[in-house]
């Protein structure tokens, strides 16, 4: 899941650098489908089939992560940057509560307290404010992070199926490939310039490893320890912000990052060791 952060700040320094050329559903398009003409290859590499016996979980996923993707996205062209990201990350939350009452796992105060904890240093760090005109757009990036929250739970089922994180990350691309195409029909096309290109290659690049490292994260780790994890990508897109465009941090801004990672190492330390997997 650390890797999988880095890997998303990368992918928001894209989409940053991107929303100069093109418009928040082209950037959810070039994302998912070049996401897909990288994994492809892989799969035909490590022999995997696109055949799946489980098309409802796949289906359940692909859904609620493209509305998460393409709604984080138009909140980022609408609200403050930092009152998006807070928003799109309440998917911890919703995901421990889902956890709780889907799985009907035992209630783990610890690592709960230790997500809560996660997310308070994502405010911190972020210090987000939300206008009274922006109630609307605010409410979406909520729905966005509910989702991403429903998503993330999907992986966790996918995992436990014994689903390949290729073949997962495969028809979450395609979903958002063609639900994005048909959308794109209806709005303007921008052109492919080749500085434009540069950013959609590294869009798709680090998006698709990302979510590949996501995916393994989430069938081979326990769920509220990966998701803690995942707050590690605000980390990661602070720095990249201090190196590419000379911004700086407060002391409060500093603080969220420690309650950032003191969230994600205290998850580790109190959550009892899983038993070996007999199958990757």
């Amino acid at each position: 899941m650390l890797v999988a952060g880095l890997l998303f700040g990368c992918m928001g320094v894209c989409v940053k650098l991107g929303a100069a050329y093109f418009s928040h559903i082209e950037l959810v398009f070039y994302r998912s489908f070049l996401g897909l003409l990288l994994v492809y290859p892989l799969m035909r590499q490590q022999r995997i089939s696109v055949v799946t016996r489980h098309w409802r979980a796949h289906l359940w996923r692909d859904i609620s992560g493209s509305i998460a993707l393409a709604l984080f996205f138009y909140c980022i062209t609408v609200l403050p940057l930092a009152t998006a990201i807070t928003l799109n990350y309440t998917a911890s939350l919703f995901l421990t509560a889902f956890t709780v009452l889907v799985h009907k796992e035992k209630f783990n105060l610890p690592l709960t307290v230790a997500i809560l904890l996660g997310f308070c240093g994502v405010v911190l760090l972020l210090h987000p404010t939300l206008q009274k005109d922006q109630l609307l757009p605010g409410l979406l990036g909520l729905l966005s992070g509910f989702l991403a929250g429903v998503a993330y739970l999907n992986l966790r089922q996918l995992g436990l199926l014994g689903e390949p994180d290729t073949r997962t990350v495969f028809y979450f691309s395609l979903i958002a490939s063609i639900s994005s195409g048909i959308w794109i029909l209806f709005n303007t096309l921008h052109p492919i310039t080749p500085r434009g290109l540069a950013i959609l290659a590294g869009l798709g690049t680090s998006g698709t490893l990302a979510q590949i490292s996501m995916t393994r994260a989430y069938r081979t780790g326990k769920t509220l320890v990966v998701g803690s994890l995942a707050y590690s990508t605000i980390i990661f897109a602070s720095l990249f912000g201090m190196l590419l465009w000379g911004e700086t941090l407060s002391l409060v801004s500093w603080l969220g990052m420690a309650f950032i990672i003191g969230g994600g190492v205290l998850s580790l330390r109190l959550s009892p060791l899983q038993p070996e997997k007999g199958t990757k």
